[in-house]
């Protein structure tokens, strides 16, 4: 049992929204929220909040190690994909409550994890890894067009994108290997809606309805708490989804397991060895009562999960995307939005000054909504009328 008052150290955050949330959590147990981050202005909440913040290269074990000795955390975590698999490491050094770290090292590899999942007889779509664009591109012909191309390593849709044809593979596969990545992956498409399926400690908590941008790019531009779906469909992935962890050997706190539910039933696409970005953890509150933010916590220091809270049975999330890039110069119409009818949260991921792009990532979302209802249709209608009171202000840059 921690005391009062011990540092909870969170090694960097994601960025829209539930790292605030971790934050909060732990203070609301009484702990202290330490943020060990290399650049902890990407983060506005840890400034607004008054977030204890090291300034370190997070990239080092030894600098994020010789900081844990120094800080004595009582518990550490990440909500970052990023960072979940040094995190888990950490945790082991110091003694503290964490994940198995081999675990997560298989689910960060996303090829390791196609390989771990096609040995247990997990679904999952035809695939090859390759390190060149030629490969990419003979990979995708034996597979079947079209394909998707991603790196190996990576999160919220960054740099995945549809191929129809060898050239799109060539290309598409020169351009990530450029930006870095050693490997990529290439997998058949899955037609049909995707899902997530929230679990902790191996137990499905909710499913969850992805709302996805247009083609040949997957940003995912809102979700749905519980997925509108009959009884059988939602039985099905969650349990699609927990094979899909036990098969990584992830029995430890909250997974986050991506699929497509094709013509011969749910596939996985992946599984991430954390709590769900996106705000999701907030809209399973919302409509569940359960807290999956806060047993995160929990696990982490130690101490035993909240009962559930009020539930409003369903609950639903919208983003403001980027649509100009430039310097954000103001954020309007957020206090409307909160107080909009049936929302639970309201809050900007950007902040005036900052530069704004198009990546077709999750980082095109600069701010978003979580609205509750007592049910599917009244809830993403609350969640899409309080988006469009906020007014983002984006002015182009000086070329």
């Amino acid at each position: 049992m921690t005391e009062n008052g011990a540092a909870f150290a969170f090694l960097e955050s994601n960025t829209t929204g539930t790292g605030r949330e971790f934050c909060a959590a732990a203070r609301a147990r009484g702990m202290r929220p330490v943020l060990l981050s290399r650049d902890p202005g990407r983060y506005p909440y840890a400034a607004a909040d008054g977030v204890d913040t090291v300034v370190l290269d997070t990239a080092d074990p030894q600098a994020v190690l010789d900081a844990c000795t120094r800080i004595a955390p009582a518990a550490i975590a990440s909500s970052s994909e990023y960072f979940v698999d040094m995190a888990a490491r950490m945790a082991a050094k110091l003694g503290l409550p964490g994940p198995d770290g081999d675990a997560v090292a298989r689910c960060r590899s996303k090829d390791t994890q196609r390989a771990v999942h096609a040995a247990a007889g997990v679904p999952v779509p035809a695939f090859a890894a390759v390190t060149s664009a030629g490969e990419a591109a003979d990979a995708a012909a034996r597979i079947g067009f079209p394909v998707v191309l991603k790196p190996v390593s990576g999160s919220g849709s960054a740099g995945v994108r549809l191929c129809g044809d060898r050239r799109q593979a060539r290309t598409w596969a020169d351009r990530l290997l450029a930006d870095g990545s050693a490997t990529v992956l290439v997998e058949a498409a899955v037609r049909g809606p995707e899902y997530s399926v929230e679990t902790f400690d191996g137990a499905v908590v909710a499913v969850v309805a992805k709302h996805v941008g247009p083609e040949p790019y997957f940003v995912e531009t809102g979700h749905d708490v519980p997925a509108p779906v009959p009884a059988a469909t939602a039985e099905v992935l969650g349990a699609t989804a927990v094979r899909a962890v036990a098969a990584l050997g992830l029995g430890y706190g909250a997974a986050h397991t991506e699929l497509r539910l094709g013509s011969d039933g749910p596939v996985v696409i992946e599984v991430n060895p954390r709590l769900a970005g996106g705000m999701i953890p907030v809209a399973v509150r919302a409509a569940t009562g359960v807290d999956l933010v806060d047993a995160v916590i929990a696990r982490a220091a130690g101490r035993p999960a909240a009962l559930p809270g009020p539930a409003a049975g369903h609950a639903s999330v919208r983003f403001v995307q980027v649509a100009t890039e430039g310097r954000v110069t103001a954020i309007d119409g957020l206090a409307d939005a909160a107080a909009a009818p049936g929302v639970a949260a309201a809050a900007a991921t950007t902040a005036v000054g900052r530069d704004v792009r198009v990546t077709h990532s999750f980082q095109d979302r600069l701010a978003c909504v979580v609205a509750a209802g007592p049910d599917h249709a009244t809830a993403s209608r609350r969640a899409t009328a309080a988006t469009a009171l906020i007014d983002i202000t984006v002015e182009e840059l000086p070329r």
